[in-house]
């Protein structure tokens, strides 16, 4: 495409041209290469405008069609967006020539720039292509996007060190002082400075002439280990080893001038050796060169050496990869990964290089859609345990042998276990417990309760019933029977009985089952006149017991409506109508006694003349019999139900399984009835009532059989994957079940086995390799050949090096591949080592002596060597540290000592045996778990050799402990005394409470259970109900006899006389405690012939229930005898006033207090009842029948009782001891072994708490800890030179320890306790021994250690002169990148760097450049920069750059901010006293006053008045204030009047003022109290005053 732009630039040559625009769409009816783009073209001037396409020159026509791939919707699927990920944020660039200080700009971040790479794949081979395949159905994501960098961040430096001393002792030379790095610049931060400062110092002395120079030999650092090209010069005379298969030994050849090449056998290793030079040289400090011989007066420096020809390390190949550690898809978005592995077929040697990691892992399975689902595990439990009851506190001793009559609130427990969700199978097998974790574990406890045994609550008797026909419907002959029932108040409950009979008979004659029921009329109304005989009408209801039946069935004919009666006349007898029957004599006829009725009338009035005669006294009463029954009472009688019995006959309700099996069948279930004959036995069945026979089967359910039910077996448990040591016991693998229900009624039983253990199959032995080593060869030395021209002895003599073979060797004695004993032989034997063949220069000595004899145990023996020849008179020989001539070593021992080490463990309670199941596979708790008792505790023993090193306890004892008894106290539970005997009833008369208490005896102790909760006395108790009888005694009267008149004359008396009656009681002394004695006689009126003759008084008439005393009652009475024409009758109706507690009563219902709530005989908690009785009570506040409150209207309202709870104690439940875990060290005395339990169930009210011992340690057996041991670096050694390259060594030692280093001391000189040495030595509890070198073979294979291992280092000794680096620094703390304290990252960085140090001005030149490095740590803080000041000096002040932590340093503080250290006045501070202050004038020092001109500067400093005299002499310019930040002075100095002089002091009218205000304040105080002040107080007395009350809350202002 073109622009105008290209236009213009074109020329004349062509003013118009041809644009195109973009490529359209690829179209075409078929997906794939046919399609078609096309774009539009335009032809344009070059001015700007279009034009015709003919104006434009043809040939240079660009293309308006092309062919293209036309891309459809299910090409998507082939084809993605590849999209990397986002590389690191980096900065923008600058423009070209712009300069810019970002440090100064940036204040949180700096905008920076990420990238990325998008490509178009195909996803089948992830393949690339055009990127417009995928535009077409997706925008390209984008490949760039902004970021945020952290602001610069300069380099952080310490401060500088001491100054070094000086270079030289003499004359002039250098001292240098160095900083570290603390922090490397960051996202474009300035450089590090400089790190080395470096200054010139001179000496006093000056150095002597010819001595400006020392001389030192300086030798360079070895070469590579090579062999000479002339392979026979070389080789002869040099050792080489054959190693062959048809001898057992090797052979050493000498090799001269011919050249045997060693053959490689695969199985042993050969051993090749070359050498190493060096160069040496003299240099002068000044740096320069000098000759060799100044610096080789003494000696010659060696410049060649032996050495092991390098070999690096072989590896295997590959091991297949192994599977996948995730095979399905979870809920974890994470993926599985799998491992490699490959060893070692050949340990490197003389410097070759490493091996490289020998596993390998990788991530397998990323996208876990493509993988099944993974197998889901779940909580299952078995069936709930039976239900236990503990008994309570007080039932514990007498229940403890039998408690399985209680009933109420317990718990029941049950397992839980681990399953797979199964996919097919009805029950799956357990699996180990961690495989739910993560899942709500069921309760494996809860509580329970047990029903109480409910016996049968029976109401009274009824009364004894008319006679009756056994059945009225079809009655039979003249025998019947009397009946009397009783009801059923509370079904019986836990119990087996059921309730006794309910109904009892007597037989009776002339039984009856219907008659007419009559009520009386009015009254009796005279045939004629007045008086006479009439009729009383009576009123017919109907036949019937009491529920209305045809008036057929009724025997006799129905009575007649009509009565005859007889109204007495004026002179006729008057009787009175008859009393009520009386109670019968007897409840039934026997014979010797008879019942009897009476009933009696009295006469009132005496017949006159003419008048009806009064019956004889005999005819005043009446006797008949009564319940002439005889006293046989009959009643049936039935026995318990017993069991439910299949019955084939019925079949109702059958379930059947597809096996046939009747699960749940109908049976029966039978009884005994029998006729009873009270106090003498069974009977016949007739003389019982046959309509009220119970019956005697019974349908029933049979209670459905239930077979066990167990879990699969699990899955065995895993053998061990690796090989088996010899000599080892054959491992086990053992599987279990589980019981979820138990059979019942007849089912199944449980299976014997629920534990099965198996031996594992049969592993394959471990391989049995080892080393053999050979015979050590010659040693070897540099060839002639290479001495020849070097510096050195030119003898063959010198140190070298000896070599061995070392073959591996399997179980048939034959000659394996060594890869083989690199993995089972152990440790591999050094196949070199140091030698030297003497010089005729060297020392001699002569052999070494015996061993002295051992004198015991721990001592050390010797032997000795002397010099010999011309050896005894040279210097350097005779230096014992160099040529020792006396060798001890430690003589061997056998004895070893046991010493008891740490705490003593747990007491441990001895456990019934059962099978170990895996530790989390199932949970269950136990309600007797034992708690106390004897039981043993353990203590490790520490086994130490004769040097008080630890070795293995089995050197001492078998299992590495010492034991003993230990006895758990058992638990006292709280302890009440009896219930005290029962209080007497709290009120005399009607309901009340009696209680009983019990009182506390011990308090609980070590964990037993608590007491119930008492009271303030530390008593409980118990209240239920009482009736107290409130008229025991009473007064027994009889009717009043005839009243009496006595008269001289005969004639019939009339008029006023006197009646009496009896009262008899048991003792009157009693009846007089509740009422007085009824009066025994009265005065009565007996009417004369002729007089009115009225009845008996009948009830008083009912008042308002209110008593209103407005209100009155009446009572009536009839006329019984006319009185003559003259006379009259007295009043028929009787009124009095309703008084309260006198004629009126209010009576109201009165509930007792609720007793405690009461349980079953045997229940110890749960439902039970609390009752109150009630009673009706007068106004007056007697008691009275509750049927007087019910005839004046009460509603009984209240309960009188109702169902309560009583708390259940329950007993702490925790689950089973776990299996002891492993030792949580492998050695040393910081193992520990637990096992623990869990509280499945908290203890409740008086339950037995949870005992506070959940966890049970144990030390493991004390076995000693062998580590490798890397020693410090040596300093740097230059052997044979004074400087120049060396190396810096350290030793790996294989050191045996208690399990704590290095937290040791890792001292290996520390002096240890010696058994020999001091045989009374006491052990402590706490093991003496520091770690010590012991033999290699305790730590595994040392030369493969080492191979693994930096053990020597390349260093330099700087000469006199030379420019060299300093030692690296100490890595700086770990520090991350921050904005406002908050990190960027979570990984931060240390730095560490060294110096370049300068000892040669001259050498500069030729000085490296300083450095530093990085790298990651984690756990870093966040440092932050502020610049810190010192005070004034003057005008000038330090100011310097402090870090977070205190540390002082350069950079990382912003310039910007920096604090100016020097500060100006203008003018300058001249005048005597003044110094320049922080706002930039003028001030005068502390003592001072500064006086200031009219312009504000300072004139000059005077003494501030009153310090050292009271008059000061004060000078003023103009007697201006002196100008100052002061506010009062800046307020006064706005008044006319000033009140403070130009000398500074207060002035007289000032103190005037100041006095004439006090005055005034004191005036209106006064004032204010005159006005205010309260009247006098009256004489009155005043009222009382309640105290003031404060109710503090807390509040400290209180």
């Amino acid at each position: 495409m073109y622009d105008i732009q290209s236009l213009n630039e074109s020329g004349i040559k062509s003013c118009v041209v041809f644009l195109a625009g973009q490529w359209g769409r690829c179209l075409g009816e078929e997906c794939g290469s046919g399609g078609v783009q096309t774009r539009t073209l335009w032809c344009v001037h070059s001015e700007g405008w279009t034009s015709h396409h003919s104006n434009c020159p043809h040939a240079e026509q660009p293309e308006s069609q092309r062919p293209c791939f036309k891309v459809c919707e299910w090409h998507q699927d082939l084809f993605e967006w590849e999209v990397s990920d986002w590389a690191t944020c980096v900065l923008i660039p600058f423009p070209h020539n712009q300069v810019k200080l970002r440090t100064g700009e940036c204040i949180t971040a700096q905008h920076g720039i990420q990238r990325r790479s998008v490509q178009c794949v195909r996803t089948s081979n992830r393949t690339s292509v055009m990127s417009r395949i995928c535009e077409f159905f997706s925008h390209k994501p984008e490949m760039e996007q902004a970021c945020l960098i952290p602001c610069p961040q300069d380099c952080v430096v310490s401060d500088f060190s001491y100054w070094s001393s000086c270079s030289k002792t003499c004359g002039t030379g250098l001292q240098h002082r160095t900083r570290d790095v603390l922090a490397t610049p960051m996202y474009g931060g300035a450089d590090c400075p400089n790190l080395t400062h470096t200054r010139p110092c001179s000496n006093p002395l000056p150095c002597p002439p010819g001595e400006q120079h020392q001389y030192s030999l300086k030798v360079g650092p070895w070469s590579d280990c090579w062999q000479p090209q002339d392979k026979v010069v070389w080789q002869s005379g040099r050792t080489m080893l054959d190693f062959s298969s048809s001898s057992k030994d090797n052979l050493v050849k000498q090799h001269t001038q011919s050249l045997h090449h060693v053959p490689h056998h695969p199985k042993s290793w050969d051993m090749e050796l070359g050498y190493q030079t060096r160069q040496v040289r003299c240099t002068r400090s000044d740096g320069r060169s000098a000759m060799l011989s100044l610096c080789t007066q003494d000696h010659t420096p060696v410049n060649y050496q032996t050495c092991i020809m390098p070999k690096h390390c072989e590896i295997s190949d590959w091991s297949s990869w192994s599977p996948c550690s995730k095979t399905c898809r979870c809920q974890d978005l994470l993926p599985g990964y799998r491992i490699r592995t490959r060893h070692m077929k050949q340990i490197p040697i003389g410097g070759g290089k490493q091996c490289p990691a020998l596993e390998e892992k990788e991530a397998c399975n990323i996208i876990g859609d493509l993988l099944p689902h993974c197998p889901r595990y779940v909580w299952k439990s078995t069936a709930w345990g039976d239900c236990r009851v503990a008994p309570l506190l007080s039932q514990q001793d007498r229940r403890l042998g039998n408690v399985s009559g209680l009933c109420g609130g317990g718990v029941q427990t049950r397992e839980i276990y681990c399953v797979q969700v199964p996919e097919h199978q009805s029950l799956s097998r357990p699996v180990n417990g961690r495989l739910c974790a993560g899942s709500d574990i069921p309760s494996s406890v809860q509580r329970c309760s047990i029903l109480c045994p409910q016996p049968c609550l029976l109401s009274s008797w009824s009364s004894w019933g008319t006679c009756l026909h056994d059945n009225c419907l079809e009655p039979q002959g003249r025998k019947g029977f009397r009946q009397r029932r009783r009801q059923v108040l509370w079904e019986p409950l836990g119990v087996p009985e059921s309730c006794p009979h309910l109904l009892e008979s007597i037989p009776c004659e002339d039984p009856i089952c219907y008659m007419w029921r009559v009520e009386t009329g009015g009254r009796c109304i005279p045939s004629s006149g007045t008086c006479g005989p009439g009729t009383l009408f009576n009123i017919v209801i109907n036949c019937g017991p009491g529920v209305d039946v045809s008036n057929g069935q009724c025997p006799d004919p129905a009575p007649s409506p009509t009565v005859p009666c007889e109204v007495s006349c004026p002179g006729d007898c008057v009787i009175s109508s008859w009393s009520s029957w009386s109670s019968c004599s007897t409840s039934c006829s026997s014979k010797n006694s008879e019942g009897r009725q009476r009933r009696s009338r009295t006469m009132l009035a005496l017949p006159g003349e003419g008048g009806k005669d009064c019956p004889a006294s005999s005819a005043l009463k009446e006797w008949r019999e009564c319940n002439n029954h005889p006293c046989v009472v009959f009643h049936w009688e039935a026995t318990s139900w017993g069991p439910c019995i299949e019955n084939s006959s019925m079949s109702l309700n059958r379930t059947f399984l597809e096996n046939g099996t009747v699960t749940c069948a109908v049976g029966v279930q039978n009884r005994k009835v029998t006729c009873i004959k009270m106090n003498v036995g069974q009977v016949i069945s007739k003389r019982c009532l046959d309509s009220a026979r119970p019956d005697g089967v019974r349908p029933c359910l049979l209670p459905c059989r239930r077979d066990c039910k167990v879990t699969p077996f699990s899955e065995w448990t895993t053998c061990p994957g690796s090989c088996l040591p010899a000599n080892s016991t054959i491992p086990t693998q053992s599987r279990y079940r589980t019981i979820i229900h138990r059979s019942a009624n007849g089912g199944q039983e449980c299976p014997d086995t629920l534990y099965e253990e198996r031996d594992c199959e049969a592993l394959p032995q471990c391989p049995s390799y080892r080393w053999q080593t050979h015979r050590w060869q010659l040693c070897s030395l540099v060839p002639d050949s290479i001495r020849q021209g070097k510096a050195g002895p030119t003898e063959p003599c010198g140190d070298g090096l000896e070599a061995r073979g070392v073959s591996c060797i399997g179980e048939d004695e034959e000659q394996v591949d060594m890869d083989l004993c690199l993995q089972w032989g152990g440790a591999m034997p050094p196949r070199t080592r140091p030698c030297r063949i003497p010089c005729k220069d060297d020392c001699t000595f002569t052999t070494w002596s015996k061993f002295s004899e051992c004198s015991g145990c721990g001592t050390f023996r010797s032997r000795k060597r002397s010099l010999t020849g011309r050896s005894k008179k040279r210097d350097h020989c005779l230096r014992a540290e160099l040529y020792p001539l006396l060798e001890t070593e430690a003589c061997s021992c056998n004895d070893f000592l046991s010493q008891p080490f740490g705490n003593w463990s747990s007491c441990i309670l001895p456990e019934s045996i059962t099978p170990g199941f895996p530790l989390g596979v199932r949970q269950s708790g136990h309600l007797d778990q034992r708690e106390c008792g004897h039981g043993r505790r353990y203590r490790a023993v520490t086994c130490l050799d004769w040097q008080g090193r630890p070795v293995s306890p089995s050197l001492c004892s078998e299992s590495g402990y010492v034991e003993e008894a230990c006895h758990v106290p058992c638990p006292l539970d709280c302890k009440l005394s009896d219930w005290s005997p029962w209080s007497p009833c709290s009120t005399p008369c009607g309901g009340g409470l009696k209680i009983r208490s019990k009182w506390l005896r011990e308090k609980s102790f070590n964990g037993g259970r608590p007491c119930p909760k008492l009271d303030l006395k530390n008593q409980v108790y118990e209240a239920i109900p009482c009736q107290s009888a409130c008229r025991q005694f009473e007064w027994v009267v009889e009717a009043w006899s005839t009243c009496t008149i006595n008269t001289v004359t005969e004639a019939s008396a009339c008029g006023e006389g006197l009646q009496s009656r009896t009262v008899n009681s048991l003792d009157d002394s009693l009846c007089n405690q509740e009422d007085p004695m009824p009066v025994r006689t009265q005065t009565c009126i007996l009417p004369c012939p002729g007089d009115c003759v009225m009845s008996q008084w009948g009830s008083w008439s009912s008042c308002p229930l209110s008593c209103d005393p407005t209100e009155s009652r009446r009572r009536r009475r009839h006329v019984l005898r006319l009185p003559s024409p003259e006379g009259t009758c007295p009043e028929d109706i009787q009124t009095e006033a309703c008084v309260l507690n006198s004629t009126c009563f209010i009576y109201h219902y009165n509930v007792s207090d609720w007793s405690s709530c009461q349980l079953s005989e045997m229940a110890v908690c749960g439902p039970g009842t609390r009752s109150r009785l009630l009673d009706c009570v007068r106004s007056d506040g007697k008691v009275v029948e509750l049927s007087v409150c019910e005839q004046f209207g009460q509603v009984n309202t209240w309960r009188l009782s109702e169902g309560c709870d009583v708390e259940c104690p329950v007993n702490c439940v925790l689950s089973d001891w776990s299996t002891w875990s492993e030792c949580s060290h492998t050695c040393g005395h910081q193992g520990q072994m637990l096992r623990s339990r869990s509280i499945l169930q908290s203890a409740h009210k008086e339950g037995r708490p949870c005992p506070s011992q959940l966890l049970h340690t144990r030390s493991c057996p004390i076995r000693p800890c062998y580590s490798w041991l890397l020693g410090d670096w040596s300093l740097c050694h230059v052997e044979g030179a004074d400087c120049g390259e060396g190396v810096r060594q350290r030793n790996l030692t294989c050191i045996v320890h208690w399990g704590d280093w290095p937290q040791q001391e890792s001292s290996l000189t520390r002096p240890r306790p010696s058994l020999a040495a001091n045989p009374t030595h006491t052990y402590s509890a706490q093991p003496s021994y520091f770690p010590g070198p012991v033999e290699d073979r305790h730590c595994g294979d040392k030369l493969r250690k080492m191979s693994e291992q930096e053990l020597v280092l390349p260093c330099s000794v700087p000469c006199p002169g030379d420019c060299h680096m300093t030692e690296w620094s100490s890595w700086s703390s770990c520090q991350l990148t921050c904005l406002e304290r908050r990190s960027f990252e979570t990984i931060g960085r240390q730095t560490r760097s060294r110096a370049v140090v300068v000892q040669v001005l001259e050498n500069q030149e030729n000085c490296p450049q300083q450095g530093f490095e990085t790298r990651p740590c984690k756990g870093g803080t966040c440092h932050t920069y502020e610049w810190r000041t010192s005070g004034w000096n003057g005008n000038e002040r330090v100011v310097w750059c402090q870090r977070s932590d205190g540390v002082n340093v350069t950079g990382g503080c912003f310039l910007q901010n920096r604090p100016t250290t020097v500060r100006h006045c203008h003018p300058p501070c001249s005048k005597p006293f003044s110094h320049c202050t922080p706002s930039g004038v003028c001030g005068c020092e502390k003592g001072y006053i500064e006086v200031m001109t009219t312009h504000g500067f300072l004139d000059y400093c005077t003494r501030t008045p009153g310090i050292h005299n009271k008059k000061a002499d004060v000078k003023t310019n103009s007697g201006l204030l002196k100008p100052g930040p002061s506010h009062i002075q800046d307020f006064f100095s706005d008044w006319s009047l000033q009140p403070i002089g130009p000398d500074g002091r207060v002035q007289l009218w000032a103190y005037g003022v100041t006095a004439a205000g006090f005055l005034l304040i004191v005036f209106i105080i006064a004032l204010s109290f005159l006005l205010c002040k309260a009247p006098k107080p009256t004489s009155s007395p005043c009222p009382p005053q309640k105290p003031l009350t404060l109710a503090y809350d807390g509040d400290m202002d209180m």
